[in-house]
């Protein structure tokens, strides 16, 4: 995936223009713009999370942007979620989303799905993308993304985020742990409470997603060190990040050396 090496297409001059911040930088020049726009990213949830990562990856000049989401807007969205607007209220979560990043970036493609990820059709939806954002607010879509990842060998960025606290990694990339390695089973229902339940300030999706965003442009371009095998963990009350070191677990029943749930992942 990396852009070093690669053919650089030639650049408008308006293209030029709206990306010269990142064309001057050497990591990225035209071979890395180039690289950019040919990139494939998928985002499933238009929420919080997604709101400011595909927000990021559009003004990036990311070429095709997934968004799959089964929910509308709601009012109670709006202090979180800045892809949406009032006036959204009601429609599609794909549909408003769509709207602002082709406002933002008319040269890019939205791909839409209205649903919701199942073990049924994760696979079929995530399989066209070069790297996969878990930008969802449950643990059923996070493990369907992450045991459908490993099946397919795809980078997934992971992103949650509760009260004050949030956190973020890479997994099933470059042979690194997934998240089962870290989360073997999902917990109970009534153990992990809701954003509804517990709340959540509004600017740290904001946080998590620019880090996810991050974290795409880089596997992209083949810059830097992803978070794979890292998870950080952001306290926003302390200001403070921190860092855990994972490992590959070798009985993880996805990516372990006897996996279980290839064959339901197809």
């Amino acid at each position: 995936m990396s852009a070093q090496g690669g053919q650089a297409e030639e650049l408008t001059a308006a293209q030029r223009a709206r990306y010269s911040r990142q064309l001057i930088l050497p990591e990225v020049g035209p071979a890395g713009q180039a690289a950019l726009g040919r990139a494939k990213v998928v985002v499933a949830g238009a929420g919080g999370l997604g709101s400011s990562c595909a927000i990021y990856l559009a003004a990036a000049g990311v070429g095709a942007i997934g968004l799959v989401d089964s929910d509308t807007v709601e009012l109670t969205n709006l202090q979180r979620q800045i892809l949406h607007t009032t006036e959204a209220i009601g429609q599609a979560k794909v549909e408003s989303a769509e709207r602002r990043l082709k406002a933002l970036n008319p040269e890019i493609e939205i791909r839409k799905r209205a649903e919701r990820l199942t073990s049924a059709n994760a696979v079929e939806i995530l399989a066209p993308y070069d790297v996969v954002v878990d930008a969802t607010d449950n643990f059923s879509s996070r493990y369907l993304i992450n045991d459908a990842c490993v099946a397919l060998r795809k980078p997934w960025v992971y992103g949650a985020v509760g009260r004050f606290e949030g956190q973020c990694a890479t997994f099933a990339a470059g042979g690194g742990p997934c998240y089962r390695c870290l989360y073997p089973d999902p917990p109970a229902p009534q153990e992990v409470p809701s954003s509804a339940e517990s709340g959540v300030l509004g600017a740290l999706p904001g946080v998590i997603g620019c880090i996810q965003a991050t974290e795409c442009l880089k596997l992209i371009l083949g810059q830097g060190q992803p978070l794979i095998g890292r998870l950080l963990l952001y306290d926003a009350l302390a200001m403070r990040f921190r860092e855990l070191r994972l490992q590959r677990d070798p009985r993880c029943p996805a990516c372990g050396d006897r996996p279980r749930l290839k064959e339901r992942m197809g």
